[in-house]
């Protein structure tokens, strides 16, 4: 039962986080200090998508699953809703490509607003 709580709370985890990258950049025009942590989580999130790495935060979550005897996931809150969120149904290299850009396209924009802001000064 622990092992599976872990492993639910490492989907979360997981889901805070892409939406962080996707949408810290915002948060860093309120607390710019922020940015020191948005960046290099955005870039992550960026590489992982254009570069198709594996996010360490996956095997971690499956491990857990495994220890704690689960196969799949089906039943509960977590499974059925956070899961489709972060590995949809038909993920592509070409879909994964779009989403970096995503990533991009709402936070350069962002940063180089902000920047202007700070430079303005």
């Amino acid at each position: 039962m622990l092992l599976r709580l872990a492993a639910d709370a490492v989907v979360v985890v997981h889901l805070l986080f892409i939406l962080f990258v996707l949408g810290g950049g915002l948060l860093a025009l309120r607390w710019p200090h922020l940015a020191f942590l948005h960046l290099p989580a955005a870039a992550w999130g960026v590489a992982v998508e254009l570069l198709h790495l594996y996010c360490p935060l996956t095997p971690l979550e499956n491990q857990l699953r495994q220890a704690a005897g689960q196969a799949g996931y089906d039943g509960g809150f977590v499974e059925h809703y956070l899961i489709p969120l972060i590995y949809p149904a038909g993920l592509t290299p070409q879909i994964q490509l779009w989403l970096g850009a995503v990533v991009l396209a709402i936070n350069v924009p962002v940063y180089l607003w902000l920047l202007w802001r700070l430079l303005r000064r």
